[in-house]
């Protein structure tokens, strides 16, 4: 399904303070207002997915915006929009590490690694903001666009005194609240350009609003079954031996691990990258990828696109670069479809076809706030027609899809890191990362980055205690991919001696072996290694998750609001997430002794306890280290999976059902051969699991793939074993 155009909504560009115009039907229940004259180089000529069918959504028949109220405004600084609007709470404009609610602020989405405070800044910003009313505005431009989102009064607005004496505020927040309030438009200044295409994304719902405009994107990704095992990266300085032997110290241990990630140093040069094996450290790598598949790991590799001169992908290129180098290396003009042909090309013949499972994309952000500012600047040109700022916003998605394509051309499903994203990106196999690490933030992340197509991961590095390792790593498996990110750590972060060893954020030295550790070090081995095992038993209901997602938009993870959106409580609420269809994660962070979390209305059930909660309300519990806080709602059938060290193609979970509350609901598990596109020939089932009157277990399998993936019991006991 193509996108169609849409109209210019005055002759010859005159713009004026109010116009007439009608919204052309683009997709089901999404309009497009064509304001002005847009720029060529927008998201959504880069996208990589035509529109999917819009399965599962409410049909809507009328715009739910009247935009014979919006004003338009052309002026030397660029194109600005103005929207009336007055609702409580706004989501979105991509991934936001600081707030979930945008009302009455000023954003600025611009690309950055290093986002100083909470004012816009993101590794993947996208011009989307979603009112909980079932509404959404998409603005369809690589710009870095200014938002106020109800934070400024029209003059208007301002009504008359009423001569009263009027007290003087003492609070920071009363003097400054003045400055918006009910009424505030909604400002978007585009800079730089003569117009814009605005998406008018209907709902009714605010979770319809996602869905649909994941839909629009093409559908959310279907990652392969292995990529949502435990991830595990290695110290950047170890050559092909130590490689070898952290994969025998991690099947030893008996910690899962599904993939293996190889830091800069398995690059002949990484900074810029020549994307050819350094023949030193690693003089066999074809034998070594043969090895570690022997054990039932997947290798991932490290890169960034800057390139080397002695990179064979370098005169393929030739002068389809930017004007500015970046580590001294090229810059390639992803934008020029013939440049992105040899990115793919390389990477299909050099790694995809030697059996490499995906990449991470690093670096393709860019960087402002930090000592010495890295990146290309917003002056640069391209001979694609971009410059810098175009250029930033659009690199990171340009780069999934060049590096993605490799792996469709041998019918492999990929599963990756990126750190920059834009809009349209949810067919994307890529999660979002970042080189910060405030374990509040990354909670946060997880909250906001469902209003906006993308996938985010709170990945585990360096601790400064084993108590903060095993919080970390307990949010990390309830989040789209399970990464222990250990690039600087000679060792693993669960062999440390916390009590003993140096555990400042740097580059530190673990154990070597197991030998000799105290009882601190096993106790803490053995709750991660407890957690991992949990990541590994709910990958069949995770999976099923994302094949929702693919089908239907819905997020595999997202903020409570987008399924209770009339719950006053949960429009701030930014530490707590839905993780699936059923499950409510509540994260607990290093200190607390006690946590407060709130759930919404309904029956809640301790998944692990079987303690039934009332909802619509705040709760508070005693925590344990060695202690997660998982809900299911009522009426939940929970498919847990027997653990295992490693998924292969041929894995066959063996799948608990278990009951909490009744009636219960049908659950469904999806199924095929977890690594090729053959679902998109509809080679999948789907299972429907469901528990008669009697309490009979009934598996319907439908679909036409001939294999099975799932062997379902019903669970002897209603809680989940941990």
């Amino acid at each position: 399904m193509a996108i169609q155009s849409s109209e210019t909504i005055a002759e010859g560009g005159q713009l004026a303070d109010g116009f007439a115009v009608t919204p052309k039907a683009v997709y089901p229940g999404i309009w497009c207002v064509r304001l002005g004259y847009p720029e060529a180089i927008v998201p959504s000529r880069f996208r990589s997915a035509d529109p999917a069918e819009p399965k599962g959504l409410a049909e809507v028949s009328a715009c739910p915006l009247d935009v014979t109220q919006w004003l338009a405004r052309r002026s030397a600084q660029g194109f600005t929009v103005m929207i009336p609007a007055s609702d409580e709470a706004y989501y979105g404009l991509g991934l936001q590490l600081k707030s979930l609610n945008q009302k009455a602020k000023k954003r600025v989405l611009r690309v950055n690694s290093d986002p100083p405070a909470d004012t816009g800044d993101s590794h993947a910003p996208v011009p989307l903001l979603i009112s909980p009313r079932g509404w959404g505005l998409l603005f369809d431009t690589a710009r870095y666009v200014q938002f106020y989102v109800g934070s400024h009064h029209a003059p208007g607005d301002i009504t008359a005194s009423d001569h009263g004496i009027t007290p003087v505020a003492t609070e920071t927040d009363a003097l400054y609240g003045r400055s918006s309030g009910a009424g505030s438009p909604i400002q978007a200044h585009v800079p730089h350009c003569q117009g814009v295409d605005v998406y008018i994304i209907a709902g009714p719902t605010l979770r319809d609003v996602v869905c649909r405009y994941n839909l629009f994107s093409g559908g959310g990704c279907l990652p392969s079954l292995r990529g949502l095992g435990v991830w595990y990266r290695a110290f950047a300085q170890w050559d092909q031996e130590q490689v070898l032997s952290i994969a025998h110290r991690l099947r030893d241990s008996q910690m899962p691990c599904d993939v293996l990630g190889l830091e800069p140093g398995w690059q002949s040069h990484a900074y810029p990258c020549t994307f050819a094996w350094d023949s030193h450290r690693f003089p066999q790598p074809d034998q070594m990828i043969r090895q570690l598949a022997e054990q039932g790991f997947e290798v991932n590799l490290w890169e960034h696109a800057f390139v080397h001169p002695d990179s064979p992908m370098r005169p393929r290129i030739g002068d389809r670069v930017g004007q500015w180098a970046v580590f001294n290396g090229a810059v390639p003009d992803l934008l020029d479809p013939d440049v992105q042909q040899v990115f793919t090309d390389h990477h299909q013949h050099q790694f995809a076809e030697q059996g490499i499972s995906g990449f991470k994309l690093d670096e393709c952000d860019s960087s402002d706030f930090v000592k010495r500012p890295w990146s290309f600047p917003e002056h640069d040109q391209f001979p694609s027609g971009a410059d810098g700022e175009q250029m930033h916003s659009l690199f990171g998605l340009a780069y999934q899809r060049a590096i993605g394509d490799a792996f469709e051309a041998v019918d492999r499903r990929t599963y990756g890191e990126v750190r920059s994203s834009h809009a349209f990106a949810a067919p994307q196999p890529f999660v979002l990362y970042s080189d910060l690490y405030d374990h509040r933030d990354f909670v946060r992340g997880m909250c906001t980055s469902g209003f906006s197509g993308l996938l985010w991961c709170p990945e585990v590095r360096h601790a400064r205690s084993s108590e903060e390792l095993v919080r970390r790593l307990q949010t990390v498996i309830l989040s789209p991919q399970a990464l222990i990110n250990a690039w600087y750590i000679d060792g693993t972060p669960w062999d440390m001696d916390y009590t003993q060893a140096d555990v400042q954020p740097a580059r530190r030295r673990g154990r070597t072996d197991e030998s000799g550790c105290s009882p601190g070090v096993e106790q803490t081995r053995g709750i991660c290694r407890r957690v991992l095992q949990l990541r590994m038993r709910l990958v069949p209901y995770l999976y099923s998750a994302f094949a929702d997602y693919l089908r239907q938009g819905l997020p595999p993870v997202r903020a409570l609001v987008m399924d209770w959106p009339n719950d006053p409580q949960v429009r701030e609420l930014d530490d707590q997430w839905m993780f699936g269809p059923d499950l409510l994660a509540v994260p607990i962070f290093t200190g607390q002794q006690t946590r407060r979390f709130y759930l919404p209305e309904g029956r809640w059930h301790d998944i692990f306890t079987g303690r039934v909660y009332a909802g619509g309300q705040f709760h508070e519990r005693e925590v344990r280290l060695d202690e997660m806080l998982i809900f299911a709602a009522d009426g939940t059938l929970l498919p847990i999976a027997q653990d295992l060290p490693h998924i292969t193609d041929q894995t066959v979970f063996d799948v608990q059902v278990h009951r909490f509350g009744s009636p219960s609901r049908t659950c469904r598990l999806w199924e095929d051969d977890g690594c090729t596109f053959d679902y998109r020939r509809g080679v999948f089932n789907e299972l429907h699991v469901a528990l008669s009157e009697e309490g009979v277990l009934k598996v319907l399998r439908l679909g036409k793939y001939a294999g099975s993936r799932h062997r379902v019991g019903l669970a002897t006991s209603p809680s989940v074993r941990w």
